[in-house]
């Protein structure tokens, strides 16, 4: 086998290539390889200084995800930067693209750095619950400042050249497209300068109100998460012992990390969202059918959003409203979308303008007949769809795809409506749509495998994460959300209140809990409008205009800033509903909660496996991760399950009177797991 790692000569520098297509990643070939070339240059007297760069779109990138789980393959990487440091000749990083993760160890352990402006270097681990484990988190602090290194390690987020290189991680900026010959250039310059700059040599110097200034100004970005805290606490080691020392807390750290839940549910979630583009049963060589203009229908807050997905990835859209003024302000709505992202310096005020420009608004369906995807994005009502489908059978062009942004509604009723159920699927977004990266694509009964395919590809060009659900009621993610919104008003009627079942989602680590999430979505969604007709707690908030945070009141009420505060109004609805209706009461505790609301869904996630409506249990925790909040260190609903154990997810079911589903049951009782 080939190594992806060459080395040439240019006179007396050693020039190092990787080639490890796509992204240079760290495998054992790569290190092999590395590791050869650092000992031919020790070996060759003729040699007086190394470049190490890389063939294709980027320097090193991290990694080599492959290796995840699997035995380590000599030399691993803490041991080949230690060996790139230690060289008695210079080592020169040349960085076009990212220098990600180790791919940034690799370049920091070297005695130089030389990048084009458009390079980034960063070190994501936290994201995947950890932390730089080949010295990173010892080096950054001594090259760069402390300041960087914890934004870089406990944030995760990579940063320009130009930014390292005044911070002085990256020591020149190289001219785009001649990054070889002037790291080369480079390394003659230094070829004889002595003593070689090691940044373990170095020291990392901090006052102790950095740390505590970074912690607390960060507090609710780490909220829950282990690895952020494991980071800081290495940079601060950086500054109060050695070199050799911090690199021992380092790994003893990584290695607390690597083998504890929330890292496992970190890289699960990672592994997930990959898996959840494939479809099992269409070929990978689908032809996807060509996407030139998206019709919108509908340029309310959902329409708008959808829209920009498409605008801000440069596809034309043609959107189609029923009046003048609704037209108007949806179009205006995103045009300040657009200005509010570019004052915050997230794209140019020509990309506003190009967005904006390749918007056709129109009051006429009969505008739609050239586009090849039309998304009707009207409110939750089956017959308008139908209507709205019935015309768009006889507007469309043949071939073009039809799609249905509904939350809960029957796919396959809707495409009965058309002689063309095959062009006919389910694009679920979520809302605010332009912001929310989840998108559930639902499968009808009768969608061809192409329309499937094409609804993944431009899912992956408008930068969601796409996840095929099958036709049933709310689909995956609002289905699981039933049983837990269900469970959660008779915890109320029994004992609760609801800032208490709030809380125990939040410490779960939720962004918020059913009755915060219901204020702030409207009390008054789904309501029957009859304020004489009041069956439930809910039907009393709404015809009290109770309706959420836009009337400054629902189960909290809400001051002019929209802060909560328990009410007390609701209070005594509540009660009232208890007396009439007779409900026994009870202490309910924070663990009654939990396995009345979150258990609930986890078998609802069971059901939804067993009847096909999802493929994988890895797609369901997708949904939850990108479309509710679930927190991502506890891996979706399903790892989750698994962590805890799924016998105790059955006993706990069965204590509170639940139908348990067979898949669940099956799998609890032969030891197993959904991932």
């Amino acid at each position: 086998m080939t190594s992806p790692i060459t080395t040439t000569r240019d006179g007396d520098v050693l020039i190092v290539v990787s080639n490890n297509p796509p992204v240079n990643a760290l495998g054992a070939a790569v290190r092999t390889g590395l590791d050869a070339a650092i000992a031919e240059a020790a070996g060759d007297d003729s040699v007086q200084a190394v470049v190490i760069a890389c063939d294709g779109q980027t320097f090193f990138a991290g990694a080599d995800i492959t290796e995840f789980g699997k035995p380590p393959v000599e030399p691993l990487l803490p041991t080949l930067v230690d060996r790139i440091e230690a060289s008695e000749k210079p080592i020169i990083a040349a960085i076009h693209g990212t220098a990600l993760g180790g791919g940034c160890e690799v370049a920091i352990a070297c005695h130089y750095r030389i990048a084009v402006p458009s390079a980034k270097i960063g070190t994501p681990e936290v994201k995947l619950g950890l932390l730089p484990g080949a010295g990173g988190t010892q080096r950054l602090p001594r090259l760069g400042g402390v300041e960087l290194a914890l934004e870089m390690v406990a944030k995760g987020d990579p940063i320009p050249a130009k930014k390292a290189h005044e911070a002085g991680l990256i020591d020149r900026l190289a001219d785009e497209g001649a990054l070889r010959e002037q790291a080369i250039a480079f390394a003659r310059e230094v070829a004889a300068a002595r003593p070689l700059p090691r940044a373990s040599e170095k020291t990392a110097t901090a006052d102790a109100s950095v740390f505590e200034t970074f912690r607390k100004t960060n507090a609710r970005r780490f909220r829950g998460f282990d690895a952020p805290e494991a980071n800081i606490a290495c940079v601060e080691k950086a500054t109060q012992t050695s070199y050799a020392e911090g690199v021992q807390f380092e790994r003893e750290s990584f290695m607390k990390l690597m083998f504890g839940v929330q890292s496992a549910a970190q890289r699960h979630i990672f592994f997930a969202e990959r898996k959840a583009a494939k479809i099992d049963d269409i070929p990978a060589d689908t032809m996807p059918r060509a996407i030139g203009r998206v019709g919108v229908i509908g340029a309310g807050t959902m329409g708008g959003g959808i829209s920009m997905n498409f605008l801000s990835a440069g596809i034309p859209v043609t959107i189609v409203e029923m009046q003048q003024d609704a037209l108007d302000r949806g179009t205006a709505t995103m045009r300040q979308n657009y200005e509010a992202s570019a004052a915050k310096g997230r794209m140019k005020p020509e990309q506003v303008e190009a967005a904006m420009g390749a918007l056709k608004p129109t009051l006429n369906l009969d505008d739609l007949a050239d586009c090849d995807l039309i998304i009707e994005a009207v409110y939750e009502n089956m017959d308008v769809k139908k209507e709205i489908f019935g015309k768009l059978d006889r507007i469309a062009k043949p071939g073009a795809i039809l799609a249905s942004n509904t939350s809960y509604l029957n796919i396959d009723e809707i495409a009965a409506s058309t002689s063309r159920p095959e062009d006919v699927l389910g694009l679920h977004f979520f809302s605010p749509a332009n912001v929310m990266k989840l998108l559930e694509v639902v499968r009808g009964a009768k969608t061809a495998p192409d329309v499937l395919a094409t609804a993944m590809t431009v899912a992956k060009k408008i930068r969601k994460v796409a996840v095929v659900a099958g036709v049933c009621h709310g689909f995956i993610g609002n289905r699981m959300l039933m049983p837990r919104q269900v469970e959660a008003m008779k915890l109320l009627m029994e004992g609760a209140t609801p800032e208490q079942i709030d809380r125990v989602h939040v410490e779960f680590g939720m962004p918020m809990g059913p009755f915060q999430m219901s204020d702030l979505a409207g009390v008054d969604i789904g309501w029957h409008r009859d304020p004489s007709r009041i069956e439930s707690i809910r039907d009393a908030l709404a015809a009290e205009k109770r309706w959420g945070q836009k009337t400054k009141a629902g189960f909290y009420d809400y001051d002019d800033k929209r802060n909560p505060s328990p009410s007390p109004r609701v209070a005594q609805i509540i009660e009232d509903f208890r007396k009439q209706t007779g409900t026994p009461q009870h202490e309910v505790t924070d663990e009654e909660i939990v396995e009345r609301t979150l258990y609930p869904m986890v078998n609802e996630g069971a059901l939804i496996l067993e009847e096909g409506m999802a493929q994988r249990a890895s797609d369901i925790d997708v949904v939850w991760i990108y479309g509710y909040g679930w927190p991502v260190y506890r891996g979706g609903p399903m790892f989750w399950a698994d962590t805890e154990g799924l016998k105790k997810i059955v006993a706990g079911l069965e204590k509170h009177g639940f139908t348990v589903s067979k898949l669940l049951r099956d799998k609890a009782e032969k030891g197993e797991r959904f991932n």
